[in-house]
């Protein structure tokens, strides 16, 4: 099996943003190198003795983002057009790379991660750390959701603040089921997982049994016509709008809606959007993303 490799040049500003989102479309892993490298304008990004304080990122950069296939880079990049994170694809390369084990090359990269002292979330190939708060060992598998992203954090932590203990919580578009799990370690019940990915069903469902904690999956048809007390959805903006009817369709009258995946640029919008189904308003931003929350109108 060959892979797609995604070659894009981006300036230093843009870096972080859109390695962030080529994850979040499916990209199995990403890379940031100076576009210079290796020639006479290569910038030395770590400080040295007597040199300026050092960057965070290239002022050129070259992000290498490597796909399952030609059509999920193809897909990918799409997305980043229809949400304006690049402005064309000029300058944009794909090519072929022989197989690998790309999944788990890119797991080994993940460290346990605590969240809001309330939590610890420890990879599969990790040994957990001693804590008196509760552990979630996690394999992502093929899907995304391992703690690290800004969107999930923004997430876990607002589920960290809760008293979830006997509410019912739907994880709109699962992923890997950590936030799901994590509801399900803080006592939600029932506590159910729904993704249009089959992969992310079996991670979910894998992730789960691996953590001993009871909750459902399945495609989102499997919750038609049901409604929880919370509703958590950690998406891109752009299936966000469209979905808005049917995911607050899923929350009880006066429950709670949370929503990620939205750059801070994009949060008025989304607001606005959701404005006749729920008073949404930021919780939290970190590394330029939001999570939304608000009540559903009774």
């Amino acid at each position: 099996m060959t892979y797609c490799e995604v070659t894009l040049p981006v300036g230093e500003e843009q870096a972080d943003l859109l390695s962030d989102a080529l994850m979040e479309l499916g990209a199995l892993s990403v890379s940031v190198e100076d576009r210079f490298g290796d020639t006479a304008q290569e910038q030395a990004l770590y400080g040295e003795p007597g040199m300026p304080p050092p960057k965070g990122a290239w002022a050129q950069s070259l992000l290498r983002a490597l796909f399952e296939g030609e059509a999920q880079a193809d897909a990918a990049l799409a997305a980043l057009l229809a949400e304006d994170l690049l402005p064309d694809l000029q300058d944009v390369q794909q090519s072929t790379v022989e197989d690998r084990d790309w999944v788990r090359l890119t797991q080994s990269q993940f460290q346990p991660v605590s969240i809001a002292d309330a939590l610890w979330i420890v990879p599969s190939w990790h040994e957990p750390p001693a804590a008196d708060v509760p552990i979630i060992r996690l394999d992502p598998g093929l899907a995304f959701g391992t703690g690290t992203h800004p969107t999930t954090r923004l997430c876990l932590e607002w589920l960290a603040r809760q008293k979830l203990r006997g509410q019912s919580v739907l994880d709109y578009g699962c992923g890997s089921g950590i936030l799901a799990i994590a509801a399900a370690k803080f006592g939600a019940d029932p506590v159910v997982g729904v993704d249009i990915d089959t992969d992310a069903v079996q991670a979910t469902e894998t992730n789960a049994a691996a953590n001993a904690v009871t909750l459902q999956s399945g495609l989102p048809d499997r919750v038609a016509g049901a409604r929880f007390d919370i509703v958590v959805a950690n998406i891109l903006s752009a299936p966000l709008k469209l979905l808005a009817p049917a995911i607050t369709a899923h929350v009880r009258p006066g429950g709670w809606l949370v929503l990620s995946g939205i750059l801070e640029r994009q949060a008025e919008e989304l607001i606005a959007a959701y404005a006749p189904h729920c008073a949404l308003q930021i919780d939290k931003s970190l590394d330029g993303w939001v999570c939304l929350a608000g009540r559903t109108h009774p």
